[in-house]
């Protein structure tokens, strides 16, 4: 028979419709014979470039087309889809103008005509029909509903409209899916098409790759309406015969159209002419140029200029050599941006940033390799010194390697909109677009929004999804191979075997499209030109193509992210020139400040740009960094794999061994990281300085190494080698290096990067030594929505000796803001916007009014702001989250006499207006007043509730104060630092009895759930029936307790399984740290309570004398850490060393380690090389720990440390 091509085709981009990946209708279709293929997708053209991509790699020609959606009216109109329905249409582009034409109608379908679905009108069809094939489409087509309807002549004049538009590129389209309706409508449409002329064309409308895919779509379906698979008022699709179906089934099925059949060739044919350029640049011009002057040349004009306003006043630009170096540097650089012709480009980035300088909106020092740019140094869109800092320009644009330039600015998070709003303003709405990108099912969401389709019980769900490791892109398969409880539990469940099947099935599948969060993309024609577009956010279109296939077809994007740090760093600079009379240029600040220094060096570093994260206060307090390529350093080291060079890098900072370089002439290369390579740079500069490279070869060289083939690592190695022994090293010598840089080549960071970010790191830390309030409140400004955020900055504020004052309707703004109190000290005063129930206006008036003069009372507070958004929601919040304390009475006799007084004042302004006593000069009609009632304050845990829930966190206090000399003393786990440590460990914590909930289990067993609050954050604490059992007179509402707990890892977040409790006292705490895990034993009575009620320190009373369980085993001797490893009988620590990692260096520092975590739990050392696992001697036996696992995992790499 004659071949067959489909031309009706869904990939998994017709979003939870589409259940075929586009690389498995490809592999079907040659698989098939097939020598051509289309994708239709559901009024997108999402998938067109990897579709178009994936054909040629397997040799099949592509056809580029959409299922279109069609109004008969005008797309304009929004009427009800009763009235004015909407039609599909296949439309297929022949050619290069028809795929332009594609493109423009799926966008004006999406910009123009949405409405439920992105629908196009005859009228733009007609205006854009060049160059397309047009197909009936399926049941849900004009035509065929007209025949299924009886409207015989309406569909004969359809049929023959759309024949006017298309000529012969319309054609009639028949299936059959074993659809009674198709059965129909099928020899009416041969009738029609018989009538016309119009010709008959084949089509399955695939939307699967083979037909067990069925049920996949269905669970998709599903997924997208929320609905379950067994809901009676579902869609359900009424075939499983979407599938990719081979040219003999399709023959099969039309044996009485052989015609229809061949027509599908006669219109792959017709298209054979398109083709997708791949590799170009689409680049936009900058305009306006000076008269006279092309576009290079003003580059260099506004170059010039920026040389002299950053160089001309430095020491060193006396020295002519330095001069030279410079100004050699600068036309290098810019022979190369014109012979790449990137002129324009760099124009238009100077262009926006010379907009943000302008209106005072803060821009970042660089980020990425484009720091390694003196262009971009001297036109001010970095911040960088490449010269000082000894960055490389070919590390950002390589003249040996054609790439597009990719220059990403930082913004401040709060006004990054206004330059994209100058870009759209500037180059045209048609010209300018944001990026999508795609929200994928990952493999624990997968198993989520399956089990929820399939009516999987909760709890299994949740257990299975649980069960999958807390990995960015995990897959599913992985988590069966590395869980084997997982796989285990699969093989015993048939409904978890089904769960997980279908859930591999749809994993990884796009389920959503949004907007990159920094991709905008400028074309010099309209953007239609290139790319289909869709509605965006605030009236920037947004294209269909993401960020890597824009790339691929030569469109030039650039990244405009928004960084909370420069909204930190701008506030602050502001309330530092506002309250010291201050302005701060930092380009005039010292790098070497001992201020700074000093506070990096104790760690303190909250807030501290890329610093602040427990595992790197470590590092600094070990490193005490003294010079700002020690900050570079860090940020470029604290990094899983450069992780294992940091001990070596700070033992040769404190001088306490040698540094050892390679090879001598490389020491002006590598000393100041202290012999060890860190920098992608070093890289290139060794190349240069030992083969002979040029910089772009050597940059070259970093890429071909880093993606390790070993034919490519042969071959680059002799290109080394033998430039090395040209310039007069040894073989063994280069070889050695060599080897050296195959090694690093993974780790290596882009020094431009680390430099840029080593900038604000430095900024940050600078204004947090210096001015420390005004630097907090900016931080917490920064995080308002947050409230777990908020907590943490608070705690670490107070920690800095910075008093947080509750809000004050007199002197709090919207944000937290730096005050002065009454006693000439600095504190930081709580935001208004920043209290629960207080919005946007009721703040407004509160702010408006006062500037008048202050508040004095209730009475006045509620006379003068407007009562109708000061709502009595509003002031019950303002009272009891402390913002009226300032005023006379006491929070609960605000709360009691707050109705009288809102009438009293309701009743003033009312008598005020109606006898217009303004005119007379009166004041007031009355000298209202309002008693004060004479009832008591609130407790203080009373007034602690009411802050928790009205601000996130305690204010005036916390229930832990009482007991803060206690835990200084004590090594415990922060809450706020559990949710990166490893799943399973074993912590030990310290916080207040939040609420506890006892229930009884199956077998009759009573069992707990509690949470627990430290000073920053709550958690959820299981215990299970044993331990509640022994521990249970300890847990109720208000107890102090330390809590011995194995962290159990969930999707954000986590919970506790407690093994032992104490209460809140030192005695008891430090027989819970003695102890193991209790043995079972028979129960004995739980400690009397006296009189005064529970023997466990509470809230806001006295942490007495009260005693662990006297059911405690015998106290052992102290391991001598916060948290001891529940030591079951067999129980060992495995770790894995793998074959990369097995060297002496690696083996000293994990003996160190080892030594430092002395316990309970044997070791045993599993050689990944040679398969073979040794266990060490009691002398090496350990006690695992969060910190543990975070330092030997940063030894050794991810996962290699186990407790089973």
């Amino acid at each position: 028979m004659s071949g067959f091509v489909h031309l009706h085709v869904h990939s998994e981009y017709s979003l939870l419709d589409g259940a075929a990946r586009i690389e498995a209708l490809v592999e079907t279709a040659v698989q098939h014979g097939m020598k051509s293929l289309a994708l239709t997708d559901h009024g997108v053209m999402y998938g067109v470039v990897p579709f178009y991509k994936a054909c040629i790699a397997r040799g099949i020609q592509p056809i580029i087309g959409c299922e279109a959606y069609l109004t008969t009216s005008s797309m304009q109109e929004k009427g009800s889809r009763q009235e004015n329905p909407t039609y599909h249409l296949i439309l297929l582009a022949k050619n290069q103008q028809g795929y332009q034409n594609l493109m423009k109608l799926c966008s004006l379908g999406h910009l123009e005509g949405f409405h439920y679905k992105p629908r196009i009108d005859l009228e733009a069809l007609a205006k854009y029909a060049e160059g397309i094939i047009c197909l009936s489409a399926c049941l849900g087509g004009e035509i065929p509903q007209h025949l299924l309807h009886g409207r015989v002549e309406e569909a004969k004049a359809s049929a023959l409209r759309y024949k006017q538009i298309f000529g012969e590129d319309f054609y009639l389209e028949l299936q059959d899916h074993g659809i009674a309706e198709q059965k129909r409508v099928n020899p009416m449409l041969i009738e029609l098409s018989q009538e016309t002329g119009i010709p008959l064309v084949v089509t399955n409308d695939v939307h699967y790759v083979v037909p067990e895919d069925a049920s996949m779509q269905d669970v998709l379906i599903c997924i997208g309406t929320g609905k379950t698979v067994d809901a009676e008022d579902r869609l359900r699709i009424a075939t499983d015969q979407l599938y990719l179906k081979s040219a003999e089934e399709m023959a099969k099925l039309f044996p009485y159209v052989p015609e229809a059949l061949s027509n599908t060739e006669l219109i792959a044919a017709k298209c054979a002419d398109f083709r997708l350029e791949f590799g170009r640049s689409i680049l936009p011009a900058f305009q306006p140029i000076p008269e006279g002057l092309t576009s290079p040349e003003y580059l260099a004009v506004l170059c010039r200029e920026g040389l002299n306003r950053r160089y001309a006043s430095l020491p060193d630009w006396e020295s002519p050599a330095y001069q030279e170096n410079v100004e050699q540097r600068l036309q290098y650089e810019l022979g190369v941006i014109d012979r790449m012709g990137y002129s324009d480009y760099f124009l238009i980035v100077w262009d926006f940033i010379r907009f943000a300088h302008e209106h005072g909106i803060a821009t970042g020092p660089g980020r990425g390799s484009s720091a390694g740019s003196l262009v971009a140094y001297v036109l001010n869109i970095t911040d960088v010194d490449p010269i000082k800092y000894k960055l490389l320009f070919e590390r950002f644009l390589n003249p040996a390697r054609v790439t597009m330039p990719d220059i990403d600015i930082d913004f401040s998070d709060v006004r990054r909109d206004e330059v994209i709003a100058y870009v759209v303003q500037k180059y045209g709405m048609e010209h300018v677009a944001q990026i999508i990108t795609f929200g994928t099912m990952a493999a624990r969401a997968a198993v989520r929004d399956v089990g929820r389709v399939l009516n999987v019980p909760f709890g299994e769900v949740d257990r299975v999804a649980k069960m999958i490791p807390n990995q960015l892109g995990i897959t599913i398969e992985e988590a069966l191979r590395l869980n084997p409880d997982l796989a285990a539990l699969q093989e015993r469940n048939e409904r978890v075997m089904e769960l997980i099947h279908m859930a591999m099935k749809v994993e990884g599948m796009p389920r959503h499209a949004s907007t990159h969060a920094a991709g905008v993309v400028i074309s010099q024609e309209p953007l239609t030109h290139y790319v289909p577009l869709q509605e965006g956010s605030e009236s920037t279109a947004l294209t269909q193509y993401s960020m890597e296939n824009l790339e691929a077809i030569g469109l030039l994007k650039m990244d405009f992210l928004g960084l909370r740090t420069l909204s930190i760093i701008e506030r602050t600079l502001a309330w530092v020139e506002e309250q010291h009379g201050l302005s701060i240029d930092f380009h005039q600040i010292s790098d070497d400040d001992p201020l700074t220094y000093e506070m990096l060096s104790h760690g303190n570093t909250t807030g501290v740009f890329q610093l602040e994260s427990s595992g790197v206060r470590r590092v600094l307090k070990d490193l005490k960094p003294s010079v700002f390529e020690d900050i570079v350093s860090v940020v470029a080291l604290y990094r899983p794999g450069p992780m294992d060079f940091i001990p070596k890098y700070i033992q040769v900072k404190h001088g306490e061994i040698e540094a050892e370089y390679p090879h001598p002439t490389l020491i002006p290369i590598l000393e100041d990281t202290y012999g060890i390579i860190v920098y992608q740079e070093q890289i290139m500069q060794i190349a240069s300085q030992m083969a002979g490279f040029s910089l772009g070869e050597a940059d070259l060289l970093r890429r071909a190494v880093s993606k390790k083939k070993r034919e490519v690592l042969d071959e680059e190695r002799e290109h080394f080698v033998n430039g090395s022994v040209g310039q007069g090293f040894s073989p063994e010598e280069a070889n050695h290096v060599y080897d050296m840089i195959v090694r690093f080549a993974d780790y290596g960071f882009p020094r431009a990067h680390a430099a840029a970010y080593g900038v604000l790191a430095f900024q940050t830390a600078y204004l947090k030594a210096h001015y420390p309030v005004q630097f907090m409140s900016s931080m917490l400004a920064s995080v308002m929505g947050n409230h777990r955020k908020v907590a943490e900055y608070v705690d670490a504020s107070r920690r800095m000796g910075i008093e947080v004052l509750p809000p004050d309707v007199n002197e709090s703004g919207v944000l937290f803001t730096p005050v002065v109190k009454d006693d000439g000290m600095r504190a930081i005063r709580f935001g208004l916007a920043a209290m629960k129930n207080v919005g946007t206006q009721a703040i407004e008036s509160i702010m408006k009014v006062r500037e008048e003069r202050p508040y004095d009372s209730l009475l006045d507070f509620c006379r003068r702001v407007d009562l109708r958004v000061c709502n009595k929601r509003v002031l019950e919040s303002l009272i009891q989250g402390g913002a009226l304390d300032s005023l006379p009475g006491h929070r609960a006799q605000l709360i009691a006499m707050l109705d009288e007084t809102v009438e009293a004042a309701v009743k003033w302004r009312k008598e005020r207006e109606d006898l217009q006593i303004q005119l007379f000069g009166f004041v007031e009609v009355n000298n209202w007043s309002i008693e004060y009632p004479d009832i008591r304050p609130y407790t203080t845990t009373q007034q602690l509730e009411f802050e928790r829930e009205l601000l996130g966190l305690y204010i005036s206090g916390h229930p832990l104060d009482d007991q803060e000399e206690l835990l200084s003393s004590l090594e415990l786990d922060r809450f706020v630092d559990l949710t990166e440590a490893p799943d399973e460990s074993e912590v030990t914590v310290a916080g207040m009895v939040v609420s506890v909930k006892p229930i009884s289990t199956k077998k009759g067993q009573m069992m707990g759930f509690m949470e627990l609050e430290d000073r920053v954050d709550r958690t959820e604490v299981v215990l299970f029936p044993k331990t509640w059992e022994r521990y249970n007179a300890f847990v109720e509402k208000g107890a102090l307790l330390v809590v011995r707990a194995k962290l159990q890892q969930q999707d954000e977040d986590f919970k506790l399984l407690a093994d032992d409790i104490a209460p809140l006292e030192a005695g008891a705490v430090q027989a819970l740290l003695r102890r193991r895990k209790p043995q079972p034993q028979p129960r004995r009575e739980p400690p009397a309570r006296t009189a005064g009620g529970s023997t466990t320190p509470r809230a806001g009373a006295s942490a007495g004398a009260a005693q662990a369980p006297s059911a405690a085993p015998p106290p052992r001797p102290a391991a001598g850490g916060a948290a001891v490893r529940n030591t079951r009988a067999g129980q060992r620590v495995y770790i894995k060393i793998s074959a990369d990692r097995e060297t002496a260096l690696v083996l000293e520092q994990l003996k160190s380690l080892l030594q430092e975590h002395g316990g309970p739990m044997q070791t045993v050392l599993f050689y990944e090389r040679e398969q073979k696992a040794i266990a060490l001697s009691e002398g090496f036996n350990i006690k695992p720990s969060p910190v543990l696992f975070r330092q030997v995992e940063a030894l050794l790499g991810p996962e290699t440390m186990k407790v089973k």
